[in-house]
């Protein structure tokens, strides 16, 4: 299965370049809020939240919207099928799902442009 992954050890500098890269890759402007990569910050420290690729968003879509690729494992949406309607952005317990309105949500689909934006360095697309 190929996802991406933070790097073991590795310190985050929350510069956002990551998200600036996807939010601009998915929606040609940049907004924290539609980047399938957060960044946490827990006292000092910040992290990114990437998808885990786990499948929750895909047991809760009621339009089968979501299904997994055979070939990387990474878990798609058909725009085609998607209503809008957020149950897998609630169903994401990493919460970086994307549901701007009047649009089908968005996700990872681990195409590596923020490990790209990354300049720690500390992104990396893996295969498990």
């Amino acid at each position: 299965m190929k996802k991406l992954s933070v790097k073991k050890g590795s310190e985050c500098m929350a510069c956002l370049e990551c998200v600036r890269a996807c939010s601009e890759a998915f929606y040609k402007e940049f907004n924290q809020d539609l980047s399938c990569i957060q960044i946490v910050a827990k006292g000092s420290v910040a992290k990114p939240n990437t998808c885990i690729q786990c499948g929750k968003c895909m047991r809760a879509c009621e339009h089968e919207a979501i299904t997994q690729n055979p070939k990387t494992g990474v878990y798609m949406i058909n725009k085609k099928k998607c209503v809008g309607c957020g149950k897998c952005v609630e169903a994401c317990p990493m919460h970086v799902m994307v549901l701007k309105p009047e649009a089908p949500a968005s996700k990872c689909i681990a195409c590596g442009i923020c490990v790209k934006a990354c300049p720690m360095e500390i992104l990396e697309i893996v295969e498990k």
